[in-house]
């Protein structure tokens, strides 16, 4: 199976080196990386054409933010797997696409994703939290639950019956679209139980009280736009579950 993994990013010449090596690194022979560049001004660009190793098809020109950006890539992949990793976050192992694509091809899965190690960001060696994807279900959806959208692997397919992302979506754009396609009981997946991606700490979906706030009114409109019955307090009762992630980060 080819795989196109699809970076977004803006002004990430300090990180996008950490990205693109973790592409590299993989033992997956058929890898295909998209970059979505928002117009970056720091010299982006330029690092990404000295240092990738691997086929990449970037574009660069202004967006409307990191869901436009994602709907970009999605439109210029051609994997037969598509998958997200954003700038500074890395694959947890050279084996990760590989093992995804071993699940693909044991059968009987449309979807496929882990968990994701969160890292401290000044040292990407100490974990802070371990998200654990093996706890959504797709009856969780009102709590708030989801599989950690960066280890999220998705034959392409899925995304030509559902659709792309909603871009009036600030943070929650993630959210809402495993709102709109795993609710369907045809929709086949399967959550292996390792860490596949490392995300420093500090991204917008990480980034404080106001930011976990922001997310859960968009997490309530989500789930009104595609009748998931919820309500502001059962959005909430996902952060004790969080707080035993950072208790055991793994």
């Amino acid at each position: 199976m080819k795989v196109s993994i699809i970076t977004a990013v803006r002004n990430g010449v300090a990180s996008i080196a950490t990205t693109l090596n973790s592409v590299a690194e993989q033992t997956h022979p058929d890898i295909e990386h998209v970059i979505v560049d928002g117009a970056s001004t720091d010299g982006t660009v330029e690092r990404v054409r000295a240092l990738a190793t691997r086929p990449v098809r970037l574009q660069s020109e202004p967006d409307r933010g990191v869901y436009d950006a994602f709907n970009k890539g999605l439109a210029l992949a051609t994997g037969d797997l598509v998958a997200y990793l954003n700038c500074g976050d890395s694959y947890w192992s050279p084996r990760v696409v590989a093992d995804v694509v071993r699940r693909f091809g044991a059968g009987d899965v449309d979807a496929v994703f882990g968990d994701l190690i969160i890292v401290d960001a000044e040292d990407t060696r100490v974990a802070v939290r371990r998200y654990r994807s093996s706890r959504f279900k797709p009856s969780r959806i009102a709590y708030g639950f989801m599989p950690a959208h960066p280890t999220l692997f998705l034959k392409r397919s899925v995304y030509e019956r559902y659709g792309g992302y909603d871009t009036s979506y600030r943070i929650a754009g993630d959210f809402e679209f495993i709102a709109r396609v795993f609710p369907d009981p045809s929709l086949r997946y399967a959550c292996l139980p390792d860490q596949l991606v490392r995300m420093p700490r500090g991204g917008l979906s990480t980034a404080g009280p106001r930011s976990n706030w922001i997310i859960t009114r968009e997490m309530q409109r989500a789930c009104a736009k595609n009748a998931i019955p919820t309500n502001l307090l059962k959005l909430l009762l996902r952060f004790p579950v969080k707080i035993t992630e950072f208790l055991a980060p793994g």
